[in-house]
């Protein structure tokens, strides 16, 4: 790839971003084409800067582009697809790899050496989870063998999983848990939009340090996705999976849906969304384990494992079906 072909991919990821939040890329999923003017004037956005967001689209593929009108190319299915991606690296975990120069300098990788947009994470991880995640989850909630009701959700961020349960389940309770406060506000208007405000808890707390509250005691279903990473290294994790069983004594089943560590596959050819996120938690300093290394601490950690179901779409994702 030339230098521009580079430059103009990373002003492209960004315009992905950006047209998938502000609805462009629905709208041209729905209909194919769009004036981008009529677009922009509909939406109270600048036309001038409209229309070049959609030229760098175009500039990879994207779209077509004459002027203001707008069609989807070749790219276009293969983009929608995967748009979470996108905005989980441009949205979510920019302010991250604009540091990078100072996140790799060992001496100021200490305390909160880097941000990141934990309301954006929380936007592009529910699509993520369609898409990763969701019929494999699904599947595997079918085959609990006791009558749900009550479900807690470690690091719930905007609180879709527990209130897709909720809706599968109408005589189970739920619970919510995450450290970050503004996916947390999201979860609570998402609930009363869902009108299951009644029904659900949402509660602002890190998950790796939880004192047991009366409203744990009737837990039964602990579901944990796309965090559990943070639960690693090794000691750390065995201490975190102990901890959920004395904080949740009636728990009778976990669910865990993760991205793995990749192995043995060549940097020509790594996947959609394998080099942003490996990349990104080795900034963040963050330890990403195989199946492996998950598979290695159930026992000692008091659980055992029923299943365990990879997926392996990009990132090595797996669900394992605990007890």
């Amino acid at each position: 790839m030339t230098a521009a072909g580079i430059y103009n991919s990373a002003v492209a990821a960004w315009a992905i971003a950006a047209a998938w939040e502000i609805g462009a890329l629905d709208e041209l999923h729905r209909s194919r084409t769009l004036d981008a003017e009529s677009f922009a004037a509909s939406r109270g956005l600048d036309p001038a800067a409209t229309v070049g967001m959609f030229r760098a689209l175009a500039s990879v593929g994207v779209v077509r582009r004459d002027g203001a009108t707008v069609v989807t190319a070749d790219a276009f299915d293969e983009v929608y697809r995967y748009k979470s991606f996108f905005h989980w690296l441009s949205r979510g975990s920019a302010e991250l790899f604009r540091q990078m120069p100072s996140v790799l300098v060992s001496e100021n990788r200490v305390g909160k050496f880097y941000r990141r947009d934990a309301a954006a994470i929380a936007y592009a991880c529910r699509e993520i989870d369609e898409l990763c995640y969701a019929q494999t989850f699904w599947d595997a909630m079918g085959r609990l063998d006791f009558e749900l009701g009550s479900v807690v959700d470690l690091g719930c961020g905007s609180g879709g999983r527990v209130l897709d349960v909720l809706a599968r389940y109408p005589r189970a309770r739920g619970i919510g848990i995450d450290i970050a406060r503004p996916a947390l506000d999201a979860a609570r208007a998402d609930s009363l939009a869902a009108g299951a405000a009644d029904r659900v808890t949402f509660i602002e707390a890190d998950v790796l340090d939880l004192d047991e509250r009366p409203e744990f005691a009737d837990v039964q279903l602990i579901t944990c996705f796309m965090m559990g990473h943070d639960f690693w290294p090794r000691e750390n994790c065995v201490t975190a999976l102990r901890r959920f069983r004395k904080v949740f004594p009636s728990v009778q089943r976990l669910l865990i849906g993760d991205a793995t560590r990749t192995a043995e596959v060549p940097d020509s050819e790594l996947p959609v969304f394998t080099l942003g996120f490996e990349l990104g938690h080795d900034l963040m300093g963050v330890f990403l384990p195989t199946i492996a290394d998950w598979e290695s601490v159930f026992e000692e950690a008091g659980w055992t494992l029923l299943r365990t179901n990879r997926i392996d779409l990009t990132v090595g994702e797996v669900v394992f079906e605990l007890e």
